[in-house]
């Protein structure tokens, strides 16, 4: 199992949203983060992504040029110390591996692409670990530029999770061009969105909640004008939320309905912002809601310290889930888990296998590579792999949930150097010396035996293995020693050359 990691006294998280990027830096002390610096920088990248998914010159110039300002405060900062994720836009732009390359440059970081279901337990982290506990299931809400979030949570565990293709940018853009508001026009962007959340209302009404909480800008920002309008206001309401879209609409655009607390960086998106957030009220039958503090920034910062005790990262519990959902083999596969392990204690160096992420994912590669087994035996990599890829993972960042798809897709027969080559730099290239040795691992294991293995030495020498066992062992197990002989073949393609000893 991976071990508990001392947390660094400073930590960082970056969120790269479709409107905004946000960065915010936090001391650790005795589980408890207090927040030091925060950064916000008006991007709007989801207005930069063309009808074919691609991103134009300017909005990645402008987000380039806030990435470089974020690295100059996180230069000095080390790996495993900060997290940078990137939500919807970049979940739906295409052929972004370049504009991450950049990225990772002037950051000094990795980009992480988590998955709406992913962004959505973030967020209702962020929010019930800032927010005062209350008795009862809470609703959280978070308006992104490019998504909306939906959660239901007990305390700190999120119970049913949604993210919706609805957001303030493309919803501005499309109902309300130039700040423009009118009545007809905030009615049809309603509806629209009521739309997008007619397949939630049952399951969401059915669990029920007692406290319903807005997060982000846009929440934020109607919060604010709210107070605006009367000082004593605490919390957003159905008449509020109306009041609100009636003085807009009288106006005619934002910016003439003179609310001071709305900057001029907003304007363009808070129609749309409204809109959703009424959409939501009308939808789920929501009367008041107070709004959070913490939201997908702070999330991150709670998870990294939860990543840095195994008990508690999200990640363990996915695998653990997903290891019993399927019935896995337990014992199996640790086995499996700890040959590969000592394995790659032998090769990392000479490999440059040294990031933590090279380890774990070997290891959740390992206890989930038989999960196809429950689907159909024949190619039942080719299913465990499918599963890894396009299940809902909490914890996994997309590029993590693909590194450990692929592994497992390659442990057996075939490798399938088409799925390492689409990952990410630098797994592009270090996936497939995962795959070799967790594919040893499970050649050595192939018999189920509950004897332990004796000692194996694997010297890795360029692409050349060479596989060293104690005298004699070989011909005392021929079925092994035939496994490794055709692993010999299979290994041939990917212009690895593995000799047995």
């Amino acid at each position: 199992m991976p071990q508990t990691t001392r947390i660094p006294d400073v930590l960082a998280a970056v969120d790269l949203g479709s409107n905004s990027f946000h960065m915010v830096v936090a001391r650790c002390a005795h589980g408890q983060i207090t927040i030091v610096d925060r950064l916000r920088e008006m991007v709007r990248l989801a207005a930069g992504l063309d009808e074919h998914g691609r991103l134009s010159k300017e909005a990645t110039d402008r987000a380039l040029a806030s990435l470089s300002r974020f690295g100059q405060r996180l230069r000095d900062m080390k790996a495993g110390s900060v997290r940078v994720v990137g939500t919807n836009t970049l979940r739906k732009a295409r052929r972004k591996a370049g504009f991450l390359e950049r990225a990772r440059e002037v950051l000094g970081h990795p980009i992480e692409i988590i998955s709406g279901i992913e962004e959505a337990r973030l967020i209702y982290q962020g929010v019930s670990q800032t927010t005062p506990m209350e008795q009862g299931r809470r609703f959280v809400v978070d308006i992104g530029g490019g998504s909306t979030e939906c959660i239901v949570g007990d305390g700190h565990e999120p119970r049913i999770l949604e993210s919706l293709y609805m957001g303030c940018v493309a919803l501005s853009t499309e109902y309300f061009p130039e700040g423009r508001v009118a009545a007809k026009r905030f009615e049809r962007a309603v509806v629209a969105c009521e739309v997008e959340l007619e397949p939630i209302q049952v399951p969401f009404r059915a669990i029920g909640w007692e406290h319903a909480v807005g997060s982000s800008g846009s929440v934020r920002a109607i919060g604010e004008a709210l107070r605006e309008i009367d000082p004593a206001c605490q919390e957003i309401t159905r008449e509020g939320l109306a009041e609100l879209a009636a003085r807009l609409i009288e106006a005619g655009n934002v910016r003439a309905a003179g609310f001071e607390t709305i900057n001029e960086e907003r304007w363009p998106v808070f129609p749309g912002g409204l809109a959703i957030l009424t959409a939501v009220f009308n939808a789920l039958g929501i009367e008041s809601m107070k709004v959070a503090d913490g939201a997908l920034r702070e999330g991150l910062l709670y998870d990294m310290v939860g990543r840095m005790s195994a008990e508690d990262d999200a990640r363990e519990r996915t695998v653990r889930s997903m290891a019993e959902r399927f019935h896995v083999d337990d014992p199996q596969a640790k086995r499996v888990e700890h040959t590969a392990v000592e394995l790659l204690r032998q090769v990392e160096g000479a490999w440059a296998l040294g990031d933590p992420l090279a380890e774990n994912a070997l290891r959740w590669a390992a206890r989930l590579h038989e999960i196809g087994l429950d689907i159909s035996h024949s190619s039942h990599h080719k299913h465990a792999a499918y599963l890894l890829e396009h299940a809902d993972m909490p914890g996994f960042p997309r590029e993590e949930q693909r590194l450990v798809a692929c592994l497992v897709g390659s442990h057996r027969r075939k490798v399938a150097l088409e799925r390492s080559e689409e990952l990410i730099p630098p797994w592009h290239t270090r996936a497939l010396y995962l795959i070799v040795v967790l594919r040893l691992a499970v050649v050595l294991h192939r018999g189920r035996s509950r004897t332990p293995l004796p000692l194996i030495r694997l010297t890795p020498v360029g692409r050349a293995l060479e596989l060293r066992f104690p005298r004699g062992w070989l011909t005392e197990h021929p079925l092994t020693r035939a496994d490794l002989a055709q692993e010999v073949d299979f290994l041939k393609p990917t212009g690895f050359r593995l000799r047995v000893f």
